[in-house]
Parts: structure tokens; C-alpha cells; sequence
């Protein structure tokens, strides 16, 4: 598909500027205060301060922009002229997940784009014909899409579950799109081939929902119980994150975009290999099915409570050719890796801008 090749309006040198302005905008963006840290010179990274996961709890002035098939519902924090970093979430979750994370980079200079997914929240398709496809090669193009609107030719694509993929893929397909590569799990891109081999039952038995939405009665039974279908998911994938009500509806809240179950089963579907998708990107997904290696700088992320199914680092690390580095996030981390440990998060992304 075509992009913008504008020359890429950084300066890194702003970075190192951070200000109480930044910091301003940042607790106005996202309804708490954004802890003030002063900027080292480009030649080490910044440790950026100290937050307390659910420090903030809003998330305003949300806008609204047409890009390819959507019109993308989305949050933007930090200064315009910023290094571009684009936070991808995941399913069942939002954007909520980098409440505590965007502020951090806002304030450290950092120009943050927060989408929600086709399916989530403000998202909206621009054709009520259009097809409800979920399949991971979509995705990745909406956010392609997404920066070409917004006249960003490289970022820094940071992501887990869902967010992930699409990071891995756009880094693997488009690395001159995606400067450097924030993965959860590590690397996520599969097909739905390989998606057909049998798995040993304990393996099966973390994938149930997947074969619970290969059937209609699943389907049936998301769409009716979706909220407390993902409350459930949230339990067993972050088993020691100790969420409140209030937290889980922010995020809840955007499950009940008109297109949400579509496209949900949809995705499980498609990677199951019992559904097609769209003739349109035959190309990306046969390019997919090669399991492309990751180029660019990389760091792949894990908590150490993760209850999702998820590779070993060692089976995925020759994945990455660039500079690469994994980190074990200790302390009862679960699946929602940024939103339970943003502060580890936000500083991948500061130390892989300087790798």
C-alpha cells in the first residue's frame, strides 16, 4: 500500500527540552499529575520517574480522524513536533491500558498516539458495507493507514496481545515505517497454517476461548455476556493485578462499539484458519506465513504472572536481528503488562529510542 514520504519532522533534540509544559499537558490530556523528571543528554536514556499503576484515571479530549477504511477513534499526548510513539492495545482492553504510560512519555518529550482498534470504542467504519474483518493483516494496515493521515512517516509502535501483533507485523513488514519495537510476549506473528497443528491438551486448554468462538453459541454467548466474559479474561491472564470495578468499566466501556463482536470473532476465526478474510491483503499474509524476522531495534517485555498463553523468550529471540534486548518485569505482572507496570513499559520505549 502507498505512504507518505515526508521527511520525518523530528527533533530529537526536543526531547532533551522537556518542560513544565509538557507536563501540564500531560496531566490535562489524561486527568492526573504527570511527574516532572529532568532529561539526560542523547547519549543515555531517561530514567523516567516513579507512578503508581491507576494513577490517573481519565483520559480526554479524544479526536476523531478518517484514515483508510475508519474513521479512528483516537488519544494524542505531548508535543506535535515530539518523536512519534503509537500504543496499541490489545484485546479485551483499550486504551486504557496506557493511562499511566502516555503521560510518562508526554512529559519526556514524546509525541503519543493512542488508537482504539476497528471494533473498540470511537472507531467507527466508513462504510456500513464495509466487511467486519479482524484478521491481524488488517489491523496492521489500519495503523499505517493512521499514520499516513497523520503525516507521520516513522514511530516508535509499542504493543501487547492484540497491539503486539500489529506492532510485530508493521516492524517486520514496514520497518521503514517503525523506528524501534516495543513487543509484549515477544514475537507474535503466527498463520493460520500453523494455527491448524494440534496442541498438547494443557497447551489447548489456555486457547479455550478461541474454540469457544469457533462455534455460533460462542459467538451468541460473547456477544451477550461480553462484559463479564472480559472481566473473566482479565482475572486469569493478570491473575495478581488486584483491578477495581471502576478500572475494568473504563475499559468495558468501548466493548460496546457496534462492530466490537464482530470483529473479535472474526480475528479468532481467521487465525484458527476457519474463516477467510479479505482478497486485499493475500499479499501481507502470504508474506506472514513466511514468518519474517524483525530488524529493527527491539525490546520484547514479560510479567512475571503472565496467565495468557505465551512463548519462552529463548523460542522467539532469533526472531530479532537488530539490537534486542528481553526483560522479565518482576512483581506479579500480568498480561496487561502497561497498565500494570507502566512505568517499566514507558522506559522500554525511552531505552529503545537510543539503541
Amino acid at each position: 500500500m502507498p505512504s507518505i514520504e515526508l521527511p520525518e519532522a523530528i527533533s530529537h533534540r526536543r526531547r532533551c527540552l522537556f518542560s513544565a509544559a509538557a507536563t501540564t499537558l500531560g496531566a490535562i490530556w489524561f486527568g492526573g499529575i504527570v511527574p516532572a523528571n529532568a532529561q539526560p543528554d542523547k547519549t543515555k536514556a531517561a530514567d523516567l520517574p516513579q507512578i503508581k499503576s491507576g494513577a490517573n484515571t481519565s483520559i480526554a479530549a479524544l479526536k476523531q480522524i478518517k484514515a483508510g477504511v475508519l474513521s479512528v477513534g483516537y488519544a494524542e499526548v505531548g508535543p506535535k513536533d515530539g518523536p512519534a510513539v503509537l500504543l496499541l492495545h490489545g484485546w479485551p482492553y483499550d486504551i486504557y491500558s496506557y493511562v499511566d504510560v502516555a503521560p510518562l512519555l508526554a512529559s519526556a518529550g514524546y509525541r503519543v498516539i493512542i488508537p482504539y482498534a476497528r471494533g473498540y470504542g470511537t472507531t467507527r467504519f466508513l462504510s456500513g458495507t464495509a466487511v467486519r474483518n479482524g484478521q491481524p493483516a488488517a489491523l496492521a494496515v489500519d495503523v499505517i493507514d493512521l499514520m499516513n493521515t497523520l503525516g507521520i512517516q516513522k514511530a516508535i509502535l509499542a504493543g501487547y496481545d492484540w497491539g503486539g501483533r500489529t506492532a510485530d507485523i508493521i516492524a517486520a513488514l514496514w520497518p521503514e515505517r517503525c523506528k524501534a519495537l516495543i513487543s509484549v510476549s515477544g514475537y507474535l506473528i503466527s498463520s493460520p497454517e500453523a494455527n491448524k497443528l494440534p496442541l498438547p491438551p494443557k497447551a489447548a486448554l489456555q486457547w479455550w476461548y478461541q474454540y469457544y468462538f469457533a462455534s455460533e453459541r460462542g459467538r451468541e454467548g460473547y456477544d451477550k455476556f461480553r462484559h463479564d466474559f472480559a472481566k473473566l479474561i482479565w482475572q486469569i491472564a493478570s491473575p495478581q493485578w488486584d483491578f477495581d470495578d471502576a478500572t475494568f468499566d473504563r475499559s468495558a466501556a468501548s466493548f460496546n462499539n457496534p462492530d466490537h463482536v464482530a470483529i473479535v470473532i472474526h480475528n479468532y476465526r481467521f487465525r484458527l484458519g476457519l474463516v477467510g478474510g479479505e482478497a486485499k491483503y493475500d499479499h501481507v499474509e502470504k508474506r506472514l506465513d513466511a514468518g519474517p524476522v524483525i530488524a529493527v531495534p527491539t525490546i520484547t517485555l514479560e510479567g512475571d504472572a503472565n496467565g495468557a498463553p505465551h512463548g519462552e523468550p529463548a523460542a522467539y529471540a532469533k526472531k530479532f536481528s537488530g539490537k534486542y534486548t528481553h526483560r522479565l518485569i518482576k512483581g506479579g505482572i500480568g498480561h496487561n503488562l502497561p497498565q500494570e507496570a507502566p512505568r517499566d513499559f514507558a522506559q522500554a520505549v525511552v531505552d529503545v529510542d537510543g539503541y
